[in-house]
């Protein structure tokens, strides 16, 4: 391409980057100013305003101009996320250099303050929300405390030595008096490492799960060809089933259908509805993890993905353990976040035990259904505008309720609009799951926990090896940190590299 040519279609593509800010700017301007009277805290305000740029430049496909950008060696783009209109003033500004126009034609680059505000803002609220950042690392580590952590003080402190930064509480389990012996335990061992550690406790919430079970074969294993009952709460049936399961919601099976999916233990099991009967319904297995045999439990979930019901977010018992919360957390967590309308339910609850104060503790909003997906920006709207706020991609749970296919996609999207909103991520469910349970994780696993260092902070679950777990994904952090920072690389010197000197 000869210089005649390269300046011709550089104007040209000038000009569209010119009409797409234009136009991104007009219905930026416009989602906002639906936000604005919403927004009570100010802090909040910058964040708004670039998300709502951000949601109008994702409205169009852009990949053309792209393209277009990088034979021009300029950014083509790909990390408008935290400061949307920055992003595009300073393409637009390098490229009106190539087109030999400068500033004295109102083409300017945007300031360093303001090309970089967006990422200062989602540190200092990921500070805020997690607290400060640990040596050599910018990810923060989450890790839900078993009942054991109520006795056995040595599991807190060496949880916290390895690299523990966040507790959490599933208040779906044990009671007030073991909760707080947990955070005895805690406070005890912040003492003596001379560390401080954030508390989160997660509402149980309207979260279906199995309640008892009655077996009918040989024990709970259940098999693909298998049929359960599930039951509303009468064991007594005359159906020919293996094991009958009754839920702590038996509403929602009167919702159910012939063919309608039901998955059990975050997908270990698919089922689906065979018959409906006065007492529940019978559901055959139609796959299991592995294909083998997996054992039924109490307390594990039940997915209804293809079943619309309405049940409350919050229940008598979130109430009630909310009294509790709200005198000893730093931060709430919200299961099953659908709308705005649920985050405008918990907040009054705040709000009458807390008044103003509710500003200052942090609220966790976890996304886990197709619903919360669609209504994110609106969810973050409410929230941030409040009090601080922080998003959990519940994957366990979201992968069966939009299917496993869908699970990346979705997940990337919401750290996208999570970054431009400077709301802090939590990278949560199955984390070296292998290595928690069994001592020694997969190859996928190990690649999964890499990747979490694109969120803010990665949650562990509890199992028999969860204290060296902490260890290893406190040095996987650290390595993947000085090579990549959200889609950014992170171009340090490589030691293949050095090695060919």
């Amino acid at each position: 391409m000869d210089e005649k040519t390269l300046l011709l279609n550089s104007q040209l593509l000038l000009d569209k980057l010119l009409v797409l800010r234009k136009d991104v700017y007009q219905e930026g301007m416009e989602i906002f100013q639906k936000w604005y009277p919403l927004i009570t805290r100010k802090s909040f305000l910058f964040s708004a305003l670039n998300l709502a740029f951000y949601l109008a430049l994702r409205r169009r496909d852009i990949r053309e101009l792209q393209l277009a950008l990088k034979p021009l060696g300029l950014s083509s783009l790909g990390r408008s996320e935290a400061s949307a209109i920055a992003n595009l003033d300073a393409v637009i500004a390098s490229l009106s250099r190539v087109c030999g126009k400068g500033a004295e034609e109102g083409v300017t680059y945007p300031s360093i303050r303001k090309f970089f505000r967006g990422d200062w803002a989602l540190i200092r609220q990921t500070k805020i929300v997690f607290g400060k950042s640990p040596q050599n690392r910018n990810v923060r580590i989450m890790v839900t405390l078993p009942t054991e952590a109520a006795v056995d003080y040595e599991l807190v402190k060496n949880l916290l030595q390895n690299g523990m930064n966040v507790i959490r509480i599933n208040c779906a389990h044990d009671d007030q008096e073991t909760w707080e012996a947990m955070i005895a335990n805690l406070r005890k061992a912040e003492k003596k490492l001379g560390v401080h550690c954030k508390i989160l406790m997660d509402l149980a919430g309207t979260k279906i799960r199995i309640e008892k079970l009655m077996i009918f074969g040989e024990d709970a294993k259940v098999s693909i060809g298998s049929l359960v009952l599930l039951t509303k709460g009468d064991f007594n049936t005359q159906q020919p089933v293996e094991v009958a399961v009754s839920c702590n919601k038996p509403e929602i099976l009167g919702a159910l259908v012939i063919g309608d999916a039901v998955y059990i233990d975050d997908g270990r099991i698919e089922a689906i509805v065979e018959t409906v009967l006065p007492e529940g319904v019978t559901i055959r297995v139609l796959t299991t993890k592995g294909a083998r045999p997996v054992r039924l439990k109490p307390h594990k979930g039940l997915n209804f993905p293809s079943t619309r019901v309405t049940l409350p977010p919050i229940t008598e018992k979130d109430r009630k353990d909310l009294d509790y919360i709200v005198t000893v957390a730093d931060a709430i967590g919200y299961s099953f976040v659908k709308s705005a309308s649920d985050i405008i339910e918990l907040q009054h609850e705040l709000e009458q035990r807390l008044g103003t104060k509710m500003n200052k503790l942090v609220l966790v909003a976890k996304i886990e259904t197709d619903d919360g997906v669609n209504n994110l920006p609106e969810i973050i709207v409410r929230a941030a505008s409040k009090q601080p706020f922080a998003v959990m991609i519940a994957r366990g749970d979201l992968a069966v309720e939009v299917g496993y296919t869908r699970l990346a996609e979705l997940q990337e999207e919401i750290l996208w609009i999570c970054e431009a909103a400077h709301v802090p991520v939590i990278w949560a469910t199955q984390v070296l799951e292998s290595l928690v349970r069994f001592g020694i994780p997969s190859r996928a696993e190990i690649t999964d926990a890499a990747m979490s260092e694109r969120a803010e902070c990665v949650m562990l679950n509890k199992g028999p090896f969860v204290v060296e777990a902490v260890d290893i994904l406190n040095d996987i952090l650290k390595r993947m940190g000085s090579h990549q920072y959200k889609k950014s690389p992170q171009l340090r010197a490589l030691n293949i590299a050095k090695r060919q000197e």
